[in-house]
């Protein structure tokens, strides 16, 4: 028996909307990651974008668990030498909480091309509102998430 891989067109990807207030960061990351990669269908398979739209809500209540935030650094390089800047996550969670859960989730999907077009469908607010009503998005449940 062949092995069966998905064709492009034969994918209806799905809206989601998950709401991260009182989530921890990592658990919430792999939950996204897992459902923008696709591997939450049946007919998954890793070289092809099977993976739904993720719209994060309430980021600026995320969780950092222990002492994470103020122990944790991101780091930038403006690519001339000695541009390399680091801000520590608890700053990070003051100016752009976003940012934080956009590249949490973002170290977690292929380093390639694959990666970055499963990127494009993630969509991070501060907030609790989002422009995509539209789209019809349907509230992921989140009570399985271990929370903070």
């Amino acid at each position: 028996m062949r092995t069966y891989t998905p064709k492009v067109n034969e994918i209806t990807r799905e809206w989601h909307v998950l709401d991260a207030e009182g989530l921890v960061l990592g658990r919430l990351a792999t939950v996204a990651a897992s459902l923008l990669r696709g591997k939450h269908r049946t007919f998954f398979a890793p070289h092809v974008d099977t993976g739904d739209f993720i719209i994060i809500i309430n980021a600026d209540k995320i969780v950092v668990t222990a002492n994470k935030a103020k122990q944790n650094f991101h780091y930038h390089h403006s690519g001339y030498p000695g541009g390399l800047s680091q801000t520590s996550w608890q700053t990070l969670l003051d100016r752009d909480p976003a940012k934080l859960v956009y590249d949490a989730i973002k170290g977690m999907v292929p380093k390639n091309r694959l990666g970055r077009a499963q990127m494009e469908k993630l969509f991070v607010y501060a907030g609790p509102e989002h422009p995509h009503a539209a789209q019809q998005p349907q509230k992921f449940d989140t009570s399985a998430i271990r929370r903070g």
